[in-house]
């Protein structure tokens, strides 16, 4: 895992694939709770997402999900969007952004044309849990280094 400091949209306009950190509510409209944060952010930016995770979380639950037509991960780390994050939900997500990467190598090769070692198979993520859901980075940074090696990019945001 690396860590550099920037705006993660940045990258996602590069054409990297973003990770953005959600709860498990379903508002009563359908849509999932995206009210603030990289979350909100992402739902102004991909209108439909809102729609499209809100779906998935009441058909699968709230888990991990693949979003190729907006090159979106969606990443739980609170159960509800009022709680405090939890350590041991974004070390699940962690685990599963892994096994999905492990296991999708064909997808990169042949859908996106790169292999995973090449620079644009990396995936970036903010801080899990540590902007709204109210953690500290030193709590969870060893979390995520036991899991994610140097194909993440944790991406701290810049005051700027």
């Amino acid at each position: 895992m690396k860590e550099i400091v920037g705006n993660i949209w940045d990258f996602h306009k590069q054409g990297y694939w973003v990770v953005v950190t959600t709860n498990g509510v379903v508002k009563s409209n359908g849509e999932a709770v995206m009210g603030k944060g990289i979350a909100l952010e992402a739902k102004e930016r991909f209108p439909g997402l809102a729609r499209d995770l809100g779906r998935a979380i009441v058909s699968g639950g709230s888990k991990l999900w693949i979003w190729p037509e907006y090159r979106l991960i969606t990443f739980p780390t609170k159960g509800n969007w009022r709680s405090k994050a939890r350590p041991l939900l974004i070390e699940r997500s962690c685990q599963e952004l892994v096994g999905w990467l492990d296991a999708t190598a064909g997808f990169f090769t042949k859908v996106l044309k790169v292999r995973l070692d090449e620079e644009r198979a990396k995936i970036y993520l903010p801080r899990p849990g540590c902007g709204n859901g109210g953690l500290d980075w030193k709590d969870i940074k060893p979390i995520l280094e036991k899991y994610l090696d140097d194909r993440f990019i944790v991406v701290e945001r810049s005051n700027t």
